[in-house]
């Protein structure tokens, strides 16, 4: 076993038992909010798995991931839920953190990495999943539709 798979062990175990907590219990809102933290989380697993099996292929699920998971995590929060509900106090804590560990993660896989094309796509993808969180985050508490309001009024 080297760092990576250490590491992607650590973070697995470290960032998905909140995750499991926050689905199992709890109002709507911080269902959703835990459900995306998971799909980060993944992400960031696949990404050190992929550097430590030197497997491309997993790069690559987890930009796919990265990509769909904020998508659906609000296709979710709009069917499932009339209206969700006021976020729960920490979904801004949590999408900090998320950011907080996603930033040296990719930071490290680049290094590792060197450059070239597997550097742009580390970059890519960490920063959809920043990008992802925040969206979501603002969406489920509600700043757009506060934003919307105000251009229109």
């Amino acid at each position: 076993m080297n760092g990576w798979l250490a590491c992607a062990a650590v973070l697995l175990v470290v960032g998905f038992t909140p995750v499991v907590w926050g689905v199992a219990t709890g109002p709507l809102a911080r269902r959703v909010v835990a459900q995306n933290s998971g799909t980060s989380v993944v992400c960031l697993v696949m990404l050190l798995l992929a550097e430590g099996y030197d497997r491309p292929s997993y790069a690559d699920l987890a930009l796919v991931l990265a990509v769909l998971g904020p998508v659906g995590t609000l296709v979710f929060a709009r069917l499932l839920a009339d209206e969700p509900g006021a976020a729960p106090p920490g979904a801004r804590l949590v999408t900090a953190l998320v950011a907080a560990v996603t930033v040296p993660v990719v930071l490290a896989l680049c290094v590792a990495t060197g450059p070239g094309r597997a550097t742009v796509k580390l970059v890519v993808i960490g920063a959809l999943l920043v990008a992802g969180n925040v969206v979501v985050s603002r969406t489920l508490s509600g700043s757009y539709e506060e934003s919307d309001e105000a251009t229109r009024g």
